[in-house]
Formats: structure tokens, C-alpha cells, sequence
């Protein structure tokens, strides 16, 4: 965003900076605590992992003297370190969210039910909370930006992630008056439904990357959690139950987001889309009435039109989660979140036959993967947000490879954060939308 260096080194030279508390030192929060240790207005003071070893390593290698890193539990211990200008390594997320020294919280867990505690009790401490895991956005995010709200704090998702960088996209275009047509990203390898962490594990120690994850992006789960995010932000929907998933370069968008009946491969407008192709990029299809603005747009090289493509080619993960760390702290705004309320939903997908009594494993596992519909479709089907699935989760009935699991279809054994949530979600939406229609009738 224009303006935050200078915003952050105005902050640096009165004395102050932005605290920032961060739960998970996986690769994500590793290289987030080094971008930070490199700016100026900004530190991250306090972090949580379950391999404490894995946070004083981050802090080292960022640059941190090992003598300034205190591994502690204690609260009191940590807020003393952080006024005697050290950091603090634990392993109790709790700490970090309910220290008082901690002015923003970062959740880069990746774990559903993780990020949405992280979420739950940065808020309830009046925190500012940042989402580098989507997952638990597209699943509960509608409540915890409600109760963010509310608690006067501000709940975002972050900018470097895909739907933050759509996101930006978005916002300049529609702060511009251009129609937005379409809005998607660049899948990096071609869909394979049945990729599960063993199929995944050799490119996975090539890439240096965790086979769960790699096998979240390869059959298509991520893609879909993040274009529901977008949805949810942006009020787009799918063209269709798990979306196109077009071939094509750059130069080419523009024309496959034509309506079929002006010779594209869409039927609606306002849609968002992934493209195999363009990866590792974002993208917005936009569009004038305006004769000026088209002459202009194709006197600037932008093409024929009537639709124009805006191009990132790049977004930067957790390096770029800073921008929305400072953003909410400086301007008490958000970079992506669900605004206009459910509007899609990621989807529980039988990856492999099931049985009744089997227990569904995770994201990027070997028994289900996720596919994104209107959130309608998914009422009507009563389908299972994939956010909710975890190792307690167990069958009732057999179910195909390819069929969707219900709620029906499923019983807990053990209740969650996650769960009880996304029951306070359904109960307060459900409710405002009767009195919605009592008050009209």
C-alpha cells in the first residue's frame, strides 16, 4: 500500500513500533520474522510453535542474537522481555494472543482449527489478527470478522497470499469505475484430483516443501479455498461447480472471458476463475462503456478490448503479510475479508471409496480434497465446508470416490474450536436472515 514505509519509519522515529505476535515458525513464519527484522517501525516480538527450536532458529536466522531470544511459558517472563527490547520463543499460542506487549497477531499455522483458536482469542483480547490460513477463512471467517468488529479490532486476511494480491487488483479497479468482469490466479501444475502426500513426497523434497501441502495444491483444494475467499470478499461466484480451470497464456484472457454468446467460454459475469497457465500470477478482467476510457486502454497497449486483462505476475506469501500487518495497525483496515458475507464454500470430495466407520484425515490428505460452489449449492446439498474435516471426523455410510459428504453423512467424536464456531455462524446468519424477511413482510 502507497505510503506505509514512510508511515512505518514516522512510527520508528518517534519511538515506537508495531508489535507483532506470530503462531507457527513453519516456512510461512520463518520468513515473515526475517522481512520484519529488515523494517523499520515493526517487530516481531513474540513467537509460538509446538518445536520451540523452530522459533529461535527463525529469530537467529533473521538475524536476532540468540542472547536476546527468551524461551519462557510465563507471561510475566515474556512481557519483561519484550520491554528489555528482546523476543520471546514459546510453545503456548495462548501467550501470544493475550500478551499485552502484542499489538497484532499473525495466525501461520495452516491448521483449520488452529487458526481459527488463534483468531477466537486474538479477538477476544482485542487484538488485530491476520489470516495466513484461509482455510479457516473460508470455513469461519464470516463470524470472527463479525465479533472483530465488534471488539473494535481489525480481522484481515494478508496480502501476499492470492486472494490478497486478487484482491488489490480488485480494489483499483473498482475504486476506477471499470466493470470488473472476472477475477482469478495461475495454478502452478495441472489438476490431478487423486494426489495425496505420497504421490507428492519426491517433488516435495525437491522443493524443499511438505508432501500435505503440495498435495493440497496439486488436487486443486487450495485453488479452490482461495477463490472462496475471494468470493466471500468480493460477492463473485463460480461459472460452475468447481470452475472452469482454462489453458491459457496472458494475451489470451481477455477473449475466454467474453460471454458464450459473444464468442468466449463463460455464461456469466462476475465470476472468479483459475487458469492453467498464467502461474504464478493474479488477475482481473475489466471492461468500459466508456468510448474515451476504451480509446485510451488500447492507446496504452491494453488490447482490443471490450475486455481488458490487469496482470500481477507475482505475489510474495508471508513476506508481503507486513503491508496487512500495518494496514490494520495504522489505518484500522483490512486487506481482504468476507464482506459480503458466505457467498461460496469449499466443499468436502471423496478423494478415494470410503467407508462407514473410516475417519477423514485433512487438507492435502489421502481421503478427500475440496471443490468450490455457490454457498446456495451447498445448502441445498448440506455439504461439509472442508475446513471442518479432521481426524475426528468419522463416517456414517459408505460413500464413492467423486460424491460429496454431507453433514448427514458425518459424526464428531471429539468437538472443536472450529466446529463450534462454524455452528455460531450458521445460528446468527440464519437468524438475521429471518428477521431480514419478518421485517420486509
Amino acid at each position: 500500500m502507497l505510503g506505509i514505509n514512510r508511515k512505518l519509519e514516522e512510527l520508528e522515529r518517534n519511538g515506537e513500533i508495531i508489535k507483532v505476535g506470530v503462531v507457527g515458525a513453519g516456512q510461512m513464519g520463518r520468513g515473515m520474522i526475517s522481512q520484519i527484522e529488515s523494517m523499520a517501525g515493526m517487530r516481531v516480538v513474540a513467537t509460538a510453535d509446538i518445536q520451540i527450536a523452530n522459533v529461535t532458529n527463525a529469530y537467529v536466522k533473521s538475524g536476532v542474537s540468540a542472547d536476546d531470544v527468551v524461551e519462557t511459558n510465563s507471561v510475566q517472563q515474556a512481557a519483561a522481555a519484550v520491554k528489555e527490547g528482546k523476543v520471546v520463543a514459546t510453545t503456548d499460542a495462548q501467550l501470544v494472543t493475550s500478551l499485552p506487549e502484542v499489538d497484532v497477531v499473525v495466525d501461520a499455522t495452516g491448521v483449520p482449527d488452529i487458526g481459527a483458536k488463534i483468531a477466537w482469542d486474538a479477538i477476544l483480547n482485542r487484538k488485530h489478527i491476520v489470516m495466513l490460513n484461509v482455510e479457516a477463512d473460508v470455513t469461519v471467517g464470516v463470524i470472527l470478522k463479525k465479533m472483530a468488529d465488534a471488539s473494535g479490532v481489525v480481522y484481515t486476511g494478508s496480502a501476499g497470499d492470492e486472494p490478497g494480491a486478487i484482491m488489490e487488483l480488485f480494489d483499483f479497479a473498482d475504486a476506477l469505475g471499470f466493470e470488473v468482469v472476472a477475477l482469478g490466479k495461475g495454478k502452478n501444475n495441472p489438476l490431478n484430483l487423486n494426489a495425496n502426500p505420497d504421490t507428492a513426497a519426491e517433488e516435495a523434497a525437491r522443493k524443499g516443501a511438505s508432501p500435505k501441502m503440495l498435495a493440497s495444491f496439486q488436487d486443486g483444494t487450495k485453488t479452490m479455498v482461495e477463490m472462496t475467499a475471494v468470493a466471500n470478499a468480493t460477492g463473485f461466484l463460480p461459472d460452475k461447480p468447481g470452475m472452469h480451470g482454462f489453458v491459457s497464456d496472458v494475451k489470451g484472457l481477455p477473449e475466454i472471458f467474453k460471454l458464450k454468446e459473444d464468442g468466449g467460454e463463460v455464461s456469466n459475469k462476475r465470476i472468479v476463475e483459475y487458469i492453467n497457465g498464467i502461474a504464478p500470477g493474479v488477475f482481473a478482467i475489466i471492461a468500459s462503456e466508456k468510448e474515451e476510457v476504451n480509446h485510451e486502454l488500447k492507446y496504452l497497449s491494453m488490447g482490443d478490448g471490450p475486455n481488458y486483462v490487469l496482470y500481477r505476475p507475482y505475489h510474495l506469501t508471508s513476506l508481503e503479510t507486513p503491508i496487512s500487518i500495518a494496514r490494520a495497525y495504522i489505518y484500522n483496515e483490512a486487506t481482504i475479508a468476507p464482506w459480503h458475507g458466505l457467498q461460496a464454500e469449499t466443499v468436502t470430495v471423496a478423494k478415494i471409496d470410503l467407508a462407514a466407520g473410516d475417519f477423514l484425515d485433512s487438507i492435502g490428505g489421502f481421503t478427500v480434497y475440496g471443490h468450490i460452489l455457490t454457498a446456495q449449492e451447498a445448502r441445498d446439498k448440506n455439504a461439509l465446508p472442508l475446513g471442518l474435516v479432521d481426524k475426528n471426523v468419522r463416517l456414517k455410510r459408505d460413500i464413492k470416490k467423486g460424491e460429496i459428504i454431507s453433514y448427514d453423512d458425518v459424526e464428531q467424536t471429539k468437538d472443536s474450536t472450529i466446529w463450534r464456531l462454524r455452528r455460531m455462524q450458521d445460528d446468527t446468519f440464519k437468524a438475521e436472515a429471518e428477521r431480514e424477511i419478518s421485517v420486509k413482510a
